[in-house]
């Protein structure tokens, strides 16, 4: 685990700098309990594995970096904010009063408070990417399909395993398939490369969102970290409840999404390396996750 600790301890230093240089100290304060909060930095792990997966040198034998491997640091540090920020809206939609064991940013601070929460994590993540036409792009279409999503689920609810799969693709897959895109941008790989590994992370993605409605119908809360039953509460559909499936087998069609991300990460040819098994474990993780 030490391999994934450093990884995950670049991310945090770099996101503690870029937050605690924000200005005035009410907004830092509120951005530090967004992302500091806790957290599994998933989406940013995804960024740093597939910079090295796609032939990146993210930590030198000096122990520094290239300028490729500073530009992965800040992608990762970029996506972790704009999913942060994602979550804010999300709690205030759902009414939901806890994220990660914690107050969510509504409830700590206040509705108003919480959206200009959510707009500077925006802004801090996209100064990250402005430098990278590539990078930049797959951020904003990722932000578009997450919009609509969240829009559409809104006016318009899944009735079907393939409405409910499409909404998934582009509330959770979206931001995943950034996530490696951006590391894979970051190593200047090629366009069949980067698009293999961002449709390897956007099946993540997939299977990630349904095992949270596993979770959400089946785990403790107080294990989870937040609260359980939200979407039968909210009359929010999940695969488990529009289905006639049971949770296992729901468990069972997000094994599946792992499956095809698998074969989306090995049509990348991306060798035999550490950050390339990382990533297969990944795909195994988010269909037994219990948190």
């Amino acid at each position: 685990m030490e391999y994934l600790e450093r990884r995950r301890a670049l991310v945090e230093s770099r996101l503690e700098a870029v937050l605690e240089a924000t200005e005035p100290s009410t907004m830092t304060e509120r951005l530090l309990h967004v992302s500091l909060s806790g957290g599994k930095r998933v989406r940013p792990m995804v960024t740093l594995l597939a910079f090295e997966a796609a032939g990146g040198d993210l930590i030198g034998d000096d122990g520094r970096g290239s300028s490729a491997s500073a530009n992965a640091v800040d992608f990762a540090v970029g996506i972790e904010l704009v999913h942060n920020a994602s979550l804010v809206v999300d709690d205030i939609i759902d009414e939901s009063e806890l994220r990660r064991g914690v107050e969510s940013t509504w409830a700590a601070f206040g509705y108003g408070p919480a959206i200009t929460t959510s707009d500077g994590l925006l802004g801090e993540a996209f100064s990250l990417f402005d430098d990278d036409d590539r990078a930049m792009r797959a951020v904003a279409e990722a932000m578009v399909e997450l919009g609509e999503g969240e829009a559409s689920e809104l006016v318009a609810q899944p009735t079907n395993e393939a409405e409910y799969v499409e909404l998934a693709r582009r509330k959770t897959g979206a931001l995943f398939r950034a996530a490696a895109e951006l590391g894979a941008i970051a190593a200047d790989a090629d366009t069949y490369t980067i698009e293999s590994f961002g449709g390897y992370a956007e099946r993540v993605g997939i299977a990630f969102q349904i095992r949270d409605d596993v979770l959400d119908a089946t785990a403790d809360a107080e294990a989870l970290g937040k609260p359980t039953g939200q979407d039968e509460a909210m009359e929010r559909p999940s695969l488990v409840q529009i289905t006639e499936m049971t949770p296992d087998e729901v468990n069972d069609r997000a094994r599946a999404e792992s499956d095809a991300a698998l074969s989306s990460l090995a049509a990348a040819d991306p060798g035999e390396t550490a950050a390339v098994d990382y990533l297969r474990d990944l795909a195994e993780f988010v269909v037994v996750r219990e948190r």
